[in-house]
């Protein structure tokens, strides 16, 4: 543990690093990696100045000098699919030889804590994990790093999937690699690069947030500090953390051990209950010594703009990958509309600097979150505003998402990933791999007013709408009412509406709203909605007006005393 917590903080620390002798591969590369098939793949590292490298893996090889920084790249041609495990060496001063290596494809899997909660923590985790057991899935996951700059490398290493491993692991990266696997029947790489409570801001480089008003000074404080960062963070891992060690060491041959066991054997279960009933905080013995309290280092926090990007995802780019999954705008759902720009921007970001095109980037639009709405939502920001934003970046190409505005019971963390997974990978299968599939529901295409009812046509219908899931117990009624659409006048009010499913489109209507301009559907923090195609795929939260939230009315001043 200790030497894990030192090898972190080394990380941390912002630096290129010196060119050393030995050849030298970054954590990316390693023992049961998963290398990308019909793509060049780049292989990067350090060595001296000077010295050659010649890549060999199978039949390819590659060639390469290192520069007088020591650093290298060398590219490997096109790789064709294999899960029969081979060697891939990297020969210099020095050999380096990595072992059960495949070729397939290699998915990143980002965002915040609801990629972050793993397979144990999934719903059905009982029956799960023990059948989570694929030879040729591989999980890679970084270690959470937030830097002041880009780095050259993380800690992680590649797992085989086990049912021990994959129940640390993102559920819903696991559920995406295993239908992804079982669909294509080729080794599936997953890398993990996640951290709970994060905004977009921190996942984006310094160059796209500096052309962003809103973080150009913050960005350039940021590096105007490096120097600064740099140096507090040797000290902390050279100095504070030794001495703490040291101290702490001592503390338990002296103290920690034998002393503390004894004390909680003395501590009875009613001696235990009578101080909760007092003070939770204190429910432990204490002993005479007090712990030595381990220092806190000058890392970044996690939210600092540009930070998790450098610590990241910079240090497993240009790591040849398929394509990328995302979930992940809770954390910015206090300003929905700047989302509209920043989300598609943070795309374009990492796709520019992986050099690989516009590989596929799919996405979990948010969930149904919080108690279930009781009234119309007036306002256009907040999670509706979000789920607006993600599906306008849309626009971008090569870009799917997932709509999951079933699968929550209003929890922020809701344990039903695998349908999550499900659906992410159905929407893979057709962007990425060209199927032939319906792998999304319906989605807001026109309005026509048609006397005091308005026609709602959409795409994305399937084999029809229905006002029933795939797995519904009860049948489904294509000409039964579906609920979760509101509708208003020119007042700008919405009300509860009357919508009934007419072919591919949707009648809406209310006695309240004579003359109606707007409809929107499932437009709601947790909306009761129930619109689907007879795929099982619901429809996607849409509004067809394009209102503002009015301004907040000012603070009333106190009258003036008379």
């Amino acid at each position: 543990m200790r030497s894990s917590v030192i090898a972190s903080a080394v990380l941390v620390i912002c630096s290129a690093g010196l060119a050393r002798a030995d050849v030298k591969l970054p954590a990316i590369f390693g023992d049961h990696m998963v290398l990308q098939r019909d793509a060049k793949v780049p292989v990067w590292g350090t060595a001296a100045a000077g010295e050659q490298m010649t890549v060999s893996f199978g039949d390819a090889k590659a060639t390469a000098t290192a520069g007088e920084d020591g650093k290298w790249t060398a590219t490997l041609d096109s790789l064709k699919a294999s899960d029969k495990p081979a060697d891939f060496t990297v020969t210099g001063k020095n050999t380096i030889t990595l072992h059960d290596v495949l070729v397939g494809d290699v998915w990143v899997a980002a965002g915040q804590s609801n990629m972050v909660l793993p397979l144990s923590g999934a719903s059905n985790a009982s029956t799960e994990v023990p059948a989570a057991d694929h030879p040729t899935i591989r999980l890679f996951r970084v270690g959470k790093n937030p830097a002041c700059e880009p780095l050259t490398d993380c800690t992680g290493s590649w797992q085989l999937c086990t049912p021990a491993t994959a129940a640390n692991y993102s559920a819903v990266g696991y559920f995406f690699a295993r239908d992804i696997n079982a669909a294509t029947h080729a080794p599936i790489g997953m890398i993990g690069t996640y951290y709970g409570g994060t905004a977009a801001q921190a996942w984006t480089s310094s160059e796209s947030l500096l052309a962003m008003p809103e973080f150009k000074s913050t960005v350039k404080t940021l590096i105007a500090s490096r120097e600064k960062i740099r140096k507090a963070q040797e000290k902390y891992v050279k100095q504070d953390l030794p001495e703490w060690e040291k101290a702490h060491d001592q503390w338990m041959k002296e103290h920690g051990g034998a002393e503390y066991l004894k004390a909680m054997a003395a501590w009875t279960v009613d001696d235990k209950k009578a101080q909760l009933a007092k003070q939770p905080s204190s429910a432990k013995p204490t002993i005479a010594v007090p712990e030595p309290v381990k220092p806190k280092g000058p890392d970044l926090n996690s939210n600092t703009p540009t930070s998790l990007f450098n610590g990241m995802v910079a240090p497993i780019i240009p790591y040849a990958i398929k394509g990328a999954i995302w979930y992940q705008g809770e954390s910015n759902a206090d300003n929905s509309v700047f989302y509209r720009t920043l989300f598609p921007t943070m795309i374009t970001d990492w796709r520019t600097h992986w050099g690989q095109g516009d590989f596929p980037f799919l996405w979990v639009q948010l969930p149904n979150f919080s108690g279930q709405a009781k009234t119309p939502t007036q306002l256009v920001t907040g999670w509706p505003g979000v789920r607006e934003a993600q599906s306008m970046t849309l626009k971008l190409p090569n870009t799917a998402q997932a709509v999951t505005i079933d699968t929550s019971d209003g929890n922020l963390h809701p344990t039903t990933k695998l349908k999550v997974g499900q659906r992410m990978a159905i929407a893979a299968r057709r962007l990425a791999y060209g199927e032939d599939i319906v792998a999304a529901g319906p989605t807001y295409n026109s309005m026509k007013i048609e006397g005091g009812k308005v026609r709602i046509s959409f795409k994305n219908p399937g084999t029809g709408l229905t006002n029933a899931t795939a797995s519904s117990t009860r049948p489904a009624d294509p000409l039964g009412a579906v609920t979760g659409f509101t509708i208003a006048g020119e007042n700008h009010t919405f009300v509860w509406a009357t919508a009934t499913i007419d072919g591919d489109d949707v009648i809406v209507s209310s006695n309240e709203v004579a003359n109606p301009v707007a409809v929107r559907y499932a437009w709601a923090a947790n909306p009761a909605c129930n619109l689907y195609n007879k795929e099982g795929f619901p429809a996607s939260p849409f509004r067809t007006d394009d209102w503002v939230d009015p301004p907040k009315p000012a603070a009333s001043k106190p009258a003036a005393a008379k």
